[in-house]
């Protein structure tokens, strides 16, 4: 059975631990790397003694990021149809898988701060399954015969954040996603058992700004499963033990592409006038994130056999 790691920080030390209910089991490991903790794992480095009394409450803690730069951190686009849509993209004709990268400078704790630039006026969110690697990819895969359980080490909660305003109208997916705290991760780190990778489809995805619902979807409901994405990756470029891949996140986003004839409209203005449209029309939609607005996200099966544990962020001002 999958289980669920953290790392964390307890008394000025950091070090992983095994959740068990609301307790942690130390490792005492000390502050390794996610590609360190896997490897000692899958070399069998790392004794977990399930019957040691030494645990400590979770409240006791401060939980980091169970992803540690450097890392490569390697993004799906418009991967769910639903929200191609709202994109502006369509799904029917969307025939490729869309793939970008994001700095791991802007790795930050599940349990924590999301830091608004004060250039950036369209701050959005983004729920994303998190895919650890725990073994190298240096060859082509071939998608009908290998077995991505041999690959997929573990799962995360992602949120991809997104300035918007900078992405879209500078065409600067890059740096309108990788600004600092623009990436929480965790907070569980769910390391996999042989077979649980048939059990991914049926992770639920949730996110709620202030208590309010605004994504909502099945991880069977990707576009490009995890599967076909790792082969297509094989083939441009080298994936190393700890790199991670963001499947796409469902609808639901602040950004709404503006409709078809405003579309059409805007193509005959210069582009400097097309995208001040597109920033006027995106200022009047009231789920772009504000300082003080809650984030909370999980992902989960129903029946509680894989929980990527609740991501809790607040939004403040640099």
């Amino acid at each position: 059975m999958a289980k669920q790691f953290v790392r964390f920080q307890y008394k000025n030390k950091i070090d992983w631990g095994l959740m068990t209910d609301e307790n942690i089991l130390p490792l005492q490991i000390g502050d390794k790397s996610t590609k360190d903790l896997l490897v000692d794992l899958q070399k069998k480095r790392i004794k977990l003694n399930l019957k040691s009394k030494k645990r400590i409450q979770k409240k006791d803690v401060a939980v980091l990021s169970p992803i540690t730069a450097p890392c490569q951190v390697i993004c799906q686009g418009a991967n769910y149809s639903k929200h191609s849509l709202e994109s502006g993209l369509d799904p029917k004709s969307k025939t490729y898988n869309l793939f970008f990268t994001k700095s791991d400078l802007s790795l930050t704790t599940a349990i924590g701060d999301v830091i608004r630039p004060n250039h950036v006026e369209l701050l959005d969110y983004e729920i994303e399954l998190g895919i650890v690697f725990g073994k190298d990819i240096d060859l082509p895969l071939d998608v009908k015969s290998y077995h991505p359980n041999e690959y997929i080490a573990g799962l995360f909660i992602a949120n991809d954040i997104s300035a918007r305003d900078i992405q879209l109208p500078q065409l600067q997916w890059y740096k309108g996603k990788s600004y600092r705290t623009f990436f929480p991760a965790g907070p569980i780190l769910l390391v996999l058992e042989p077979g649980d990778y048939e059990l991914i489809q049926s992770l639920e995805l949730n996110l709620k700004v202030n208590g309010q619902l605004r994504q909502s979807a099945k991880a069977n409901q990707m576009v490009f499963p995890p599967k076909e994405s790792i082969a297509e990756l094989s083939l441009f470029t080298q994936i190393r033990v700890g790199d991670v891949l963001l499947t796409g996140t469902p609808a639901g986003c602040a950004l709404k592409a503006p409709g078809k004839l405003k579309q059409i409209f805007a193509s005959f203005l210069p582009e400097h006038k097309k995208w001040d449209l597109f920033i006027k029309g995106q200022k009047k939609r009231t789920e772009y994130l504000q300082p003080g607005d809650l984030i909370k996200a999980t992902i989960r099966t129903a029946d509680g056999k894989m929980d990527l544990g609740e991501q809790i962020i607040q939004v403040k001002q640099d």
